[in-house]
């Protein structure tokens, strides 16, 4: 579990994706061991891509998805996590020995700093446990808060190509930790 001000990052065990594939809040919430907000569902086509991910590979878990927990009301506000292990063949091109993240805040929780907290949470997880100095995400140029949070985090656009399932997407990198501002000099 990775611990931020507010939230815990809590692994999402594959029982909880697989009720939650199933529809079944009951078995989800308790496969979690946390309550669950009305918005509590991952699309289908995530859960298509990391179920299998973990039933072949189950020590991913740290890598996949993680549930956001909001600590003071012990409840899942949303979903962080990568994309695989550090360095992919797939992002070669862009930041050979980086790692691709992703968020989703659910509706009613956005716009409280909750994305901006669980990513850098995660980022400097994988920095201090296990060397990661790269950070992607691929964010389609139509989603502006995720392109305005992308850009207050210090991404920058290194290049696009299109999602099967999202269309054209900006890859975006930060090399961590971030450069600190220049002191002022009196």
């Amino acid at each position: 579990m990775i611990h931020t001000e507010r939230l815990d990052l809590v692994p999402l065990p594959l029982e909880f994706l697989r009720a939650t594939r199933a529809g079944d809040r009951a078995r989800a919430a308790e496969a979690l061991g946390f309550g669950l907000g009305p918005e509590w569902r991952i699309p289908d086509p995530v859960l298509d891509l990391r179920i299998p991910q973990l039933e072949r590979e189950p020590s991913l878990s740290e890598w996949l998805l993680r549930g956001m927990i909001l600590r003071s009301e012990r409840r899942m506000v949303g979903h962080v996590g990568f994309h695989s292990r550090p360095a992919p063949d797939y992002l070669a091109p862009w930041c050979p020995d980086g790692v691709e993240l992703g968020y989703t805040v659910f509706g009613a929780e956005r716009r409280r700093g909750f994305a901006r907290e669980a990513a850098e949470g995660l980022m400097a997880w994988a920095a201090r446990a296990h060397g990661v100095r790269s950070f992607v995400v691929s964010v389609s140029p139509k989603n502006l808060p995720s392109v305005a949070l992308a850009a207050r985090m210090g991404f920058v656009r290194v290049g696009s190509e299109p999602d099967p399932l999202d269309g054209p997407e900006d890859i975006l990198v930060l090399d961590w930790p971030r450069p600190s501002p220049p002191a002022n000099e009196h």
